[in-house]
């Protein structure tokens, strides 16, 4: 027996539970939260996604593959510093943007450290590129230099979540980018 169709969109659903761990976190975030946020019954709930945790687990996949992919069209610019400042950009326009939650969930969900790394690990190989290409030079270490605008990235996230502006987060954003060296004269345009 296939038992009764579901009632609700799933992909709708889903994108409702993200955005209420992305306003609660997880820790904070109670079933009865994410089934008036998602407008469906508990056992609806249960039946199409299992628990809280598995939830989240998709939930937070689901987060997490969009922001990679509006990294790697940031990363797509012709220069390691020109992808830097497209990412540094878009990072602080979505932090404050209107049609989404303040900050950013991956940045500051706890849970999510695997993903964060797995990000600075993109970041520091786009790094890696620039170097190799002459963008940056070669006295940068990309790792350390992924991690630093990782942690300014996690700034302008606790920015916009204490009610920062975008001009603000994106001064921010500005002053990580200044930290960020230009390439060798050799190879200036």
């Amino acid at each position: 027996m296939a038992g009764r169709p579901r009632s609700f969109s799933r992909d709708a659903a889903l994108a409702a539970a993200v955005e209420q761990f992305w306003r609660t976190g997880y820790a904070e975030t109670s079933v009865a939260m994410l089934t008036r946020a998602m407008g469906v019954t508990p056992p609806s709930l249960y039946a199409a996604f299992g628990d809280k945790e598995s939830l989240f687990a998709e939930a937070s996949d689901l987060y997490f593959r969009r922001t990679c992919d509006a990294v790697q069209r940031a990363f797509a610019c012709p220069t390691a510093r020109e992808a830097i400042a497209a990412m540094l950009d878009d990072t602080a326009r979505a932090h404050t943007s209107t049609e989404t939650p303040l900050g950013c969930l991956l940045l500051t969900e706890p849970r999510l450290a695997a993903q964060r790394e797995a990000l600075r690990r993109r970041l520091t190989d786009r790094i890696e590129q620039g170097v190799a290409d002459g963008d940056l030079p070669h006295a940068v270490r990309p790792d350390d230099l992924a991690s630093f605008l990782m942690a300014v990235m996690r700034g302008m996230s606790g920015c916009a979540r204490d009610g920062g502006s975008t001009e603000e987060v994106l001064a921010i954003a500005g002053a990580a980018l200044a930290a960020v060296p230009d390439r060798p004269a050799a190879h200036a345009r």
